[in-house]
């Protein structure tokens, strides 16, 4: 068994009541005649920190291995394609596909109100980051304001979920948005992609790169846009200084000195400076941009690590488990213990839900999922 945070003891037993809430972890001696052995690794329930559910209606829409500039453009431009039942039957299945193997929980970034129906009646807990772009200082106010009647739909129809504003990519959000997002973010959860691309660096240390190439495909101006001189992760962390909870997302770019300049940072830092988690998507890095996240640096600087799928537009599946089958085979030396933590307590803790999922504690109701670890699949009980 697997509490979110270690491997108990074999002879360990789980209790719990007939709604699935934790009683007690209790040894075996004590447990009584109606104890039931799992073949398998029992665990709490997976927390997906990074989903686009909005976008599945588009899996195999895009080939892989285009770069992401041009994966970008093709969303863009496609993803009102098709109509609402079509939308809605392709979220349903991902949902199902969530929920089949092992996922309680979702961190699922909103462009608009299109998954709403889905999460009202869900058996999945959402929360729900309303996205926000804009790469044009003039028009921040009219972005934020477009997003607050979204923010505003999510809030009347799903109050008991997690609801929060989030930028989109430092390539796509102006200064000024970026300080409207602060304000508006102040003490909550918010999440951003963060150098999912080499040159998203690129154009913020010398306004170079291929993003050029999408600002012209969508006629968009960056007269206004200056280059910090420095990296991306650099110049859009210090925008956040009210105590935000950031889930960065992607970090295939992000350098190992960058890394330790955080943990030195958190460190010294006041009450604004804001709670970092890394979110690791490892088979969409490989689809769009065929790069694999610096797992071993993030481990190295004693990141805080969650995983997510991002969507079926750049993913196969939504499944947690194959998400650690990838890590493992790509970083095999990771046990696979603290790779179940960063896909149940980790994440739960992102999207500060822990106090009911994410681990094995009595009061908790976190799901409980049985991952057979020889053939990286999980199944709910």
């Amino acid at each position: 068994m697997f509490n979110g945070l270690q491997l108990m003891r074999e002879d360990t037993v789980l209790v719990t009541d007939e709604g699935g809430t934790i009683v007690e972890m209790i040894d075996e001696r004590e447990a009584g005649e109606e104890v039931e052995t799992l073949d398998g690794i029992l665990s709490p329930g997976f927390v997906n920190a990074h989903c686009h559910i909005e976008l599945s209606h588009m899996k195999g829409f895009i080939p892989r291995h285009t770069g992401l500039v041009n994966f970008v453009q093709t969303v863009m431009a496609s993803r009102g394609a098709g109509g609402a039942e079509e939308k809605e039957t392709a979220m349903r299945a991902a949902e199902n596909e969530m929920l089949s193997s092992g996922t309680v929980a979702v961190g699922d970034i909103c462009n608009g109100t299109d998954s709403l129906l889905l999460k009202q009646d869900s058996r999945m807990y959402w929360h729900n980051f309303i996205e926000l772009s804009g790469f044009v200082n003039n028009n921040a106010e009219q972005r934020l304001a477009g997003a607050g009647e979204v923010f505003k739909a999510f809030k009347a129809a799903t109050p008991l979920q997690g609801l929060s504003f989030a930028p989109h990519a430092p390539y796509s959000v102006s200064r000024e948005l970026f300080r409207l997002l602060n304000d508006n973010t102040a003490g909550q959860v918010t999440s951003i992609h963060n150098q999912e691309a080499a040159a998203e660096n690129e154009l913020y240390q010398n306004k170079t790169g291929d993003f050029l190439r999408l600002y012209q495909h969508f006629g968009i101006d960056i007269t206004g846009f200056a280059p910090t001189g420095n990296t991306s992760l650099r110049s859009w962390l210090p925008y956040f200084n009210r105590g935000q909870q950031l889930i960065a997302v992607h970090n295939t770019f992000t350098s190992s000195e960058e890394l330790e300049e955080l943990a030195a940072s958190k460190k010294g830092a006041g009450p604004g400076y804001p709670g970092i988690h890394f979110c690791i998507c490892i088979n969409a890095n490989q689809y769009i941009e065929n790069s694999l996240p610096p797992i071993q640096q993030l481990i190295q600087h004693h990141a805080q690590i969650v995983l997510g799928t991002d969507s079926y537009a750049s993913n196969g599946q939504l499944n947690i488990m194959e998400e650690i089958r990838m890590i493992r085979q790509h970083f095999p030396q990771i046990d696979l213990p603290v790779i179940l933590q960063w896909a149940t307590y980790n994440g739960a803790v992102a999207l500060g839900i822990q106090d009911r999922f994410g681990s094995f504690e009595p009061g908790k109701k976190p799901g409980l999922v049985l991952v057979d670890a020889q053939n990286f699949t999980a199944r709910p009980l």
